[in-house]
């Protein structure tokens, strides 16, 4: 059971989450987010290292008022005495961090923090419900990550292994561990966080490891929905999707998963369950293996905006494809991500964040050594993405697609299709992407 920032956010949203994990009389593991804001807060000290105390003295204050009407007053005082000393370990980190050159090392060990202080308040809540159970790390439970710091994935195997002695006994006995999310422990020691939103991740991570049947991803809204509610009011949840579904509409716009949620899941068959905290009689949306289809063409529309194309021309490219690795090597080791790719003759097109193009441009110019002969930036694009199922079997699905699109007077930019089997993805103009879901959703999926 993986609970999000939203849900550990308040105490009247713990009070749900006690309330959730108590009613579930299975063998279970819980796995945390940092509170609503802890990690921003973390993170923005990270970049502006001053008032080290007052901001320890806020997390203090707002992990012990958002259980001070919660639980019994020397239970209170037990967390208190736990905030005080993983508090104290944390002072000791930014204290590190204030020399700069600990910097790049020890950025990654201050963001995990609010997920190790929300694991130690949400055990002692659940405690004092009659629920056994006990606070872990990930460096205690075995969570073992490897890549980039801000952007690490887990080792599934070597995590595996470090359960099987670490946290299946204390299941075993009875007790429910709670996990922290966000980050593992690098084979230096060091913790690797896995992107923003990387606890849903952890919750697969965990479910993996554990060889759960279930992961239920806990979160403020009810699952799966076939467009964004806000652009389209009368989008309806969905009640079931396919692994591939899930992940695409994940990557592709979609803020209820973290993407890299589903793939450990998948492997392993795990049912994924989405459900609301504020919400929990509602079904949710269940992720698995589907064995029949929904008949209809599309089943939701994701969207992407701040994106733009980045457009190389060179008369090379056909012809020297260590060019292309190269110019995408550079990009990807800087951190940025390339939604969408295009090739032709002499052109190589992506479609990057609008915040990273700069540096997208420096770094082309750096490497293009005479062989890129031009590059054009198309500002303001977003990325629509139409999940269906077995889309790409359907005949006539992109031409049906790009004439709702032409209706909503949407140039297509960019168009990446058969690279899934679920998925048509396709670029319009920043200022035509909420019409162009508005009128797919109208004609394929419906009120």
């Amino acid at each position: 059971m993986k609970f999000g920032g939203t849900s550990v956010g308040s105490a009247s949203a713990l009070r749900n989450l006690a309330e959730i994990v108590v009613r579930d009389d299975s063998l279970k593991a819980v796995v945390v987010s940092a509170m609503s804001g802890v990690t921003n807060s973390l993170i923005a000290w990270t970049n502006r290292p001053d008032r080290k105390e007052a901001l320890i003295e806020s997390l203090r204050q707002k992990h012990t008022d958002a259980l001070s009407k919660l639980v019994k007053k020397d239970e209170l005082k037990g967390l208190e005495v736990k905030l005080k000393v993983r508090l104290g370990a944390l002072r000791q980190v930014m204290e590190r961090y204030e020399v700069p050159e600990s910097r790049p090392a020890t950025r990654d060990t201050i963001a995990s923090w609010g997920e190790r202080l929300s694991s130690l308040a949400v055990a002692t809540l659940l405690s004092s419900r009659g629920v056994d159970a006990i606070a872990l790390t990930s460096e205690e439970a075995g969570i073992s990550a490897l890549g980039r710091f801000g952007n690490g994935a887990a080792d599934l195997e070597i995590t595996s292994a470090n359960f099987e002695r670490n946290v299946k006994p204390l299941i075993k006995e009875g007790k429910t561990p709670v996990i922290t999310g966000y980050y593992g422990i690098s084979q230096s020691n060091m913790p690797i966080t896995f992107g923003r939103g990387g606890s849903d991740y952890s919750g697969a991570v965990v479910a993996y490891a554990l060889d759960a049947a279930t992961l239920q991803i806990w979160t403020d809204v009810d699952g799966f929905m076939t467009a964004d509610p806000r652009i389209v009011p009368e989008a309806r949840t969905i009640e079931e999707m396919d692994y591939s579904e899930a992940a695409e509409l994940a990557y592709f716009g979609a803020k209820v998963l973290h993407p890299r949620t589903i793939e450990p899941a998948r492997r392993k068959g795990i049912e994924v369950l989405v459900k609301n905290t504020f919400n929990p009689e509602h079904p949710g949306t269940k992720i698995h293996i589907l064995t029949s289809r929904s008949g209809k063409m599309l089943k939701s529309v994701a969207v992407k905006p701040d994106l733009s194309i980045v457009k190389l021309y060179s008369a090379e490219i056909a012809y020297s494809p260590g060019l292309v690795t190269e110019l995408l090597d550079s990009i990807d080791r800087e951190g940025t991500t390339a939604y969408a790719i295009s090739t032709s003759l002499s052109t190589l097109a992506l479609a990057v964040p609008k915040s990273d193009v700069k540096g997208v441009c420096d770094r082309i110019e750096r490497l293009k050594s005479g062989q890129v002969e031009r590059v054009v930036v198309r500002e303001d694009v977003a990325l629509v993405c139409a999940v269906g199922d077995d889309i790409i079997n359907v005949k006539g699905v992109a031409a049906r697609v790009f004439q709702a699109a032409e209706e909503a007077d949407a140039n297509i930019e960019m168009i990446s299709e058969g690279a899934s089997d679920v998925a048509l993805n396709f670029v319009v103009p920043g200022e035509k992407a909420v019409d162009v879901v508005k009128r797919l959703h109208e004609r394929f999926i419906g009120g």
